[in-house]
């Protein structure tokens, strides 16, 4: 019976929850085209008042928003929103507040599009020039509430900066009426580029791209670009990353130069090249810790090193062939003399040699030195910048380049360098800058970059190196053609496979699946590519416990994965610093070892029981959890053709098992922190061991494991709360599964020895003064199994009884001693049975079932409060379910035992009284706990 509907209606939330994300990414087009035309529409009407004017600004930020991820649908739009709002910020009667609200709505969409796609739309005729540079004459660089009206403005006046036309010919008589001088068109635009170059909004990023449009044109480059260049060096230079004003002016002007490095000419760059480079030598960026600046420097670095070499394509790098499909079909098959003309095609230089310039040493080494950098924004542009300067450079040098990037995967080295290192193979790699003969090299280090994984203090770094070496995989798959990566294809294959399954990180597994899909698609020799692809596919990969426990299992059924994959969990998973991923990786070899079991026997299991020594907490741990898996996955294919466990395990093998607890206790390692891990993964090892029927009956070890068993259950207090009801649980599994294993004499009996000590034992201990005490013991008693209550079972239920009593002021804050109380009472039930002419001591009868109602009923009214809050809901729904549990039983068998008097003495007030009170459970769980009782034959 279903208690409660409500995880199941929070996943169907959920699916609706993804159901709208879904239908929101997947938009066909801008549907809110007319609703835009009448926002701005209604903006000379709302601009007066502030808070009409709010309101439509924030519902064309929430129609811009919703096309963050698909900006493309607004391009047939552009045009005339961009029309409506500019012919109101060009009708001189708009008022100043009317225009910077129009300029606020510009700055929107160009949030969404991108500045890029919005600059050609900008009105750029010669006649624009005037009327731009007149708009910022009112404009306060210093006023933090128009800021998107001066951004706008900068980029529009970047437009306008492109008209094929001499500045100076706009100028016309420059001597006003009055004799003064007025200041040329060239002046005004530089002036105003520089003064934004320092401000502190992103104005400063138009300013930068007014420069690189403005001081690149030949009419400017001529008079300006040579005193722009030295004032721009000249303020880097005596600004400081120390204060946030120097790295403001430090930012604009590193914007300023890499644009200008960018679009201008080489033939006009190359002079002012090794002074920049100087220059920036001096400001010592990398020391900076802000992550914008040596980003920036970084970028300016490789802009700097492209403008002195000369830009060609290099002949040397490899072609896989013609990318386009249609010329494909056309081609079929291109022969030497096809690829050679393609090759001849994409050269615009030979490969003679060339003396290199001296800055080009200095690039490369500043970014190697970015390779290695803290942030992830700085390593991906030296990444980039070491693709693109590879590419200009003779095959030797590129070569070199290419050696000095490996050296960053050195264990000396941090996981920094090995994730920049990365980036930048993937980079050489999808331009053809790593040779076929540097294959065997770059792929010994990636197959280790996806599984690189190395522990900081109670975690772990490596998932971005883990991602980019996907990433490199990924670009491999694009890059080569089929034969270059043969002698590869089995490392690669098994690695990405295990990254995909076995990876602790989803972004991880799903870089693995998307990089495993490619070369499946553009490689085609991965083995059963497409039969993999179909289970592990992006979204499959996204739950680890599907990945670990199903998605394994059918991939391993390939033979040539099997084996990777176990000796990866062996050797990388059992011993992870996660918990979870040990326990995982526990199951995973438990549900693999059918596919393999002699393997597993004789391979993997001596290296598990090696690694139960070792020194590391999680390795013991991960381990002893392991063979506890192993063990019962081999005696479950044992049973399969009436076969022992011991026909796969040796003698060394069963006595190395039963050595294990031993060695613990030796050792003191169930004390402390680290024993919560021991005791559990021992009580697990027990329970398996136990359910596998290792011949241990009779031996002395079963004294140890029981030992172990009561001492974990009497020490619960000691336990850290987020782990106590998991160890108590397996406890209590293991304790039922050495009695029904062990402690029976002969088929139906029990050991004179453990019936007359194990359960007055327990008994004893449920007076314990601390709670989590009795919560083990009771929950051990309910876990007995029947043999062991025979002939005690009126005896364990007063001792039970007692428990869920609160005779005393102790008692009445024992809340989860009573819940396990009821529990361990109803579970008793479901064990020994009901017959109603039954020996009371043995079965449910009618001399005894009284007291089990009166057990069950007395716990209805419990509604105990602490500092936790209402901890008798608890009780209260222990009672209820248990109630409902033995009310099932004695329907489907005895009932007879459901008599008329019993329940209008003790059903009815008590279901009454919680039906009306019972708040503090969920309504829908009460009625459905009432509602199952109440519908039980017998009861009307």
């Amino acid at each position: 019976m279903v208690l409660s509907n409500e995880p199941a209606a929070s996943a169907a939330e959920e699916e609706v929850e993804d159901d709208a994300l879904v239908r929101a990414s997947t938009l066909e087009a801008f549907g809110e085209s007319a609703e835009t035309r009448a926002l701005l529409r209604s903006l000379p009407a709302v601009h007066r008042e502030r808070a009409a004017r709010e309101v439509a600004e924030e519902r064309f930020r929430v129609i811009m928003d919703k096309y963050q991820e698909q900006p493309h649908l607004l391009d047939p739009h552009l045009e005339w929103m961009m029309n409506s709002l500019l012919d109101i910020v060009q009708d001189e009667t708009s008022l100043p507040d009317l225009v910077h609200l129009a300029f606020k709505f510009l700055y929107i969409i160009t949030k969404v599009r991108g500045y890029k796609v919005f600059l050609r739309l900008f009105p750029h005729e010669v006649a624009d020039v005037q009327p731009v540079l007149d708009m910022f004459t009112g404009q306060n660089p210093k006023d933090h509430e128009t800021w998107e009206t001066r951004y706008m403005l900068l980029l529009w006046l970047s437009v306008t900066c492109l008209i094929p036309f001499d500045f100076s010919r706009l100028d016309g008589n420059l001597p006003t009426q009055s004799g003064e001088t007025r200041m040329p068109i060239m002046d005004r635009i530089l002036q105003i580029a520089q003064s934004y170059l320092v401000v502190s909004d992103k104005a400063r990023d138009a300013a930068a791209v007014l420069v690189s449009k403005f001081i690149t044109r030949p009419d400017v480059k001529q008079r300006k670009m040579a005193s722009f260049l030295d004032w721009s060096l000249c303020t880097l230079a005596h600004s400081s990353f120390q204060t946030i004003d120097g790295v403001i002016t430090m930012d604009g002007m590193l914007q300023a130069l890499a644009q200008i490095f960018k679009h201008g000419k080489r033939e006009d760059c190359l002079p002012y090249a090794n002074t920049v480079l100087q220059c920036l030598d001096g400001c010592r960026l990398p020391e900076s810790s802000h992550t914008l600046l040596r980003k920036l420097g970084v970028k300016l670095v490789q802009r700097l090193g492209l403008t002195f070499l000369k830009p060609k394509v290099a002949t040397w790098r490899y072609q896989r062939g013609c990318r386009s499909l249609a010329a494909n079909l056309q081609l079929r098959a291109p022969g030497k003399s096809e690829q050679k003309l393609l090759s001849d095609s994409l050269t615009s230089d030979g490969d003679e040699d060339y003396d290199v310039p001296e800055g080009v040493e200095t690039v490369i080494e500043q970014l190697l030195v970015g390779l290695k950098d803290k942030d992830t924004i700085v390593r991906w542009s030296a990444a980039k910048g070491i693709g693109r300067m590879a590419g200009r450079l003779p095959r030797e040098l590129a070569d070199d380049v290419v050696g000095s990037v490996l050296d960053c995967f050195s264990f000396q080295e941090t996981d920094k360098a090995w994730h920049g290192g990365c980036l930048a193979l993937a980079e050489l790699g999808r331009r053809g800058l790593l040779l076929p003969s540097r294959l065997s090299e770059v792929v010994t280090v990636i197959l280790k970059a996806l599984t690189y994984d190395e522990k900081r203090g109670a975690c772990s770094v490596g998932a971005n190196v883990r991602d980019a070496a996907c990433y490199v995989c990924w670009a491999f798959a694009r890059a080569y053609e089929p034969q270059e990566l043969t002698p590869f294809v089995t490392a690669i294959s098994s690695a990405l496979v295990i990254a995909a399954v076995f990876d602790r990180n989803v972004n991880c597994r799903r870089a693995a699946s998307a990089a495993f899909q490619e070369n499946v698609g553009r490689q085609g020799t991965f083995p059963h590519g497409i039969d993999i692809l179909t289970t592990a596919d992006y979204f499959a990969v996204g739950n680890i416990s599907n990945c670990f426990l199903i998605i394994s299992v059918f991939i391993a059924g390939f033979q040539e994965y099997t084996k990777p994959m176990i000796d990866h969990l062996v050797s990388m998973k059992i011993n992870h610093w996660d918990g979870a991923i040990r326990e995982l990786s526990a199951k995973a070899l438990h549900n693999l070892t059918s596919l393999v079991p002699e393997y597993m026997a004789t391979h993997v299991f001596p290296a598990l029981l090696l690694m139960t020594q070792s020194p590391d907490l999680h390795t013991r741990h991960g381990a002893i959890l392991a063979c506890a898996e192993v063990t019962y996955a081999l005696y479950e294919l044992a049973a399969q053709s009436n076969r022992l466990v011991t026909d796969y395990l040796d003698e060394k093998a069963v006595q190395s098992l039963k050595q294990i607890h031993q060695q613990l206790c030796d050792r003191h390692l169930y004390r402390g922190l680290g024993g919560e891990l021991m005791r559990q993964a021992v009580c697990i090892l027990i329970e398996k061991l136990s359910l596998s029927r290792m011949p241990f009956k009779g031996d002395t070890v079963i004294e140890g494991w029981q030992w172990l068993i009561n001492d974990t259950l009497r020490s619960l207090h000691l336990v850290s709360s987020h782990s106590r009801e998991q160890i108590k649980e397996v406890a209590v599994s293991a304790l039922a599964a050495v009695c029904n294993e062990y402690y029976k004499k002969e088929p139906g009996e029990a050991g004179s020895t453990i019936t007359e000590e194990l359960i007055p034992q327990y008994l004893a201990e449920l007076r314990s003064p601390e709670e989590m005490t009795r919560c083990g013991f009771s929950s051990a008693l309910g876990a007995l199994p029947c043999f062991l209550l025979r002939g005690h079972l009126q005896q364990v239920l007063s001792g039970l009884r007692r428990v869920t009593c609160t005779t005393s002021p102790m008692d009445v804050s024992f809340a989860e001693a009573r819940r396990d109380g009821l529990k361990a009472i109803s579970r008793i039930c479901q064990t020994v049975g009901v017959n109603t002419q039954g020996p009371p001591d043995e079965v449910i009868c009618q001399e005894n079932i009284s007291e089990v109602y009166a057990a069950l009923l007395g716990c209805m009214s419990d509604y105990t409060t602490d500092s936790r809050g209402d901890v008798g809901a608890w009780v209260r729904e222990a009672s209820m379910t248990s109630l409902m549990d033995l009310m099932l039983l004695l329907a489907q068998t005895e009932p007879v035992l459901i008599e008329a008097h019993m329940l209008a003495s003790y059903v009815c007030p008590p279901f009454a009284a919680v039906s009306v009170s019972c708040v503090a459970l969920p309504s829908r769980q009460v009625r459905r706990l009432i509602g199952s009782v109440l519908m039980l034959p017998g009861y009307s």
